[in-house]
């Protein structure tokens, strides 16, 4: 009976890819596994032709010859009687649904009157596919997949560092689904798109070392402090009084509040710089700054007595011109 054509087993076309071919395994490894079906028979044989077929098909260098030569198969050969004896044929097909041909070992290699000569070639072809096809041929080992996964931490926990239980969902190679809890500690100081590989906690191998899993880490902003690196931007509001004579104020920081002094005479734009007080760098352990950015805030409901005081103040003090850069 003549095999089917791999591809069709699979529900594939044969330009799918990788993905895909292992994607229509794994569905039809769970269909058709013992575990589910039991004692069917019919269920049985479909699981057979599914793990034959994935074996060539999921195979890149079988794939290939599979592609060439078609299914490629023997008859006795190798036999006590050598090779040829009892006049054993050699079944090559040119494809899945090709048309085969019956080659005769006897005639092929020169026995009862053959010549080898005018099969060389075509032997040449059968020999390679018998060495590409002919039994099961180890798979060369391959690194497991890794896994990526999201999670989403306060600015806090970005500063002080947190840990998060995330649970894996694989699938073995007939499809069964496995569950893992594990524990991840995401470092202080990490930033918004930090990424946190955990070694061997990817998809298995092959014969080989499984994946990684990939963590990336979404820092939630925060209402006051703006970010870049280890440093901390605050914008810091100030009355018009204290700009012109100067203040002490209070500012928050990651820590708890702090005192700042504000010099006389300060514009809207000016930076501060708190030494020390921004966050630690998980690579190097550095300290990064805090800069308080000012903001002056101009009152707007004043009574007649302010404005004249106000008014009283620019006769005083005249000022040049301050947009004279602009001309």
């Amino acid at each position: 009976m003549a095999k089917k054509d791999y591809y069709d087993v699979l529900g594939v076309s044969r330009t799918a890819s990788p993905e895909e071919i292992k994607k229509a395994y794994r569905r039809l490894a769970r269909k058709y596994h013992p575990d589910v079906t039991g004692n069917d028979a019919t269920a049985a044989e479909k699981f057979k032709e599914v793990q034959e077929a994935y074996d060539v098909v999921g195979d890149p260098e079988k794939r290939r010859t599979y592609d060439r030569f078609g299914h490629v198969g023997s008859a006795g050969v190798g036999n006590a009687g050598g090779p040829w004896a009892g006049g054993r044929t050699y079944r090559w097909s040119s494809g899945p649904g090709g048309q085969g041909v019956n080659i005769n070992l006897e005639d092929l290699f020169g026995g009862a009157g053959g010549s080898v000569g005018g099969f060389s070639d075509l032997f040449e072809h059968l020999r390679g596919a018998q060495a590409g096809m002919g039994g099961r041929r180890r798979r060369a080992p391959v690194r497991g997949e890794d896994i990526e996964h999201q999670v989403q931490i306060s600015f806090q926990e970005a500063v002080h560092g947190a840990q998060r239980d995330i649970v894996l969902t694989s699938q073995d190679d007939q499809g069964n689904e496995k569950r893992q809890r594990i524990t991840v500690k995401i470092p202080p100081g990490i930033d918004n798109g930090g990424r946190i590989r955990v070694r061997g906690k990817g998809q298995p191998g092959t014969g080989n070392e499984p994946g990684d899993l990939i963590i990336r880490v979404e820092v939630q902003p925060h209402p006051w402090f703006d970010r870049d690196g280890e440093d901390l931007f605050l914008e810091a509001p100030i009355s018009l009084t204290e700009a012109v004579l100067g203040a002490k104020i209070k500012v928050p920081t990651l820590e708890g509040t702090t005192t700042v002094t504000i010099p006389p005479g300060s514009n809207s734009g000016r930076k501060l710089r708190l030494r020390g007080k921004g966050l630690r760098s998980p690579k190097t352990g550095e300290q990064g700054d805090m800069y308080l950015r000012l903001k002056i805030i101009v009152p707007n409901d004043l009574d007649e007595s302010s404005r004249k005081l106000f008014e009283e103040f620019a006769r005083k003090n005249p000022q040049e011109d301050i947009r004279a850069d602009w001309r």
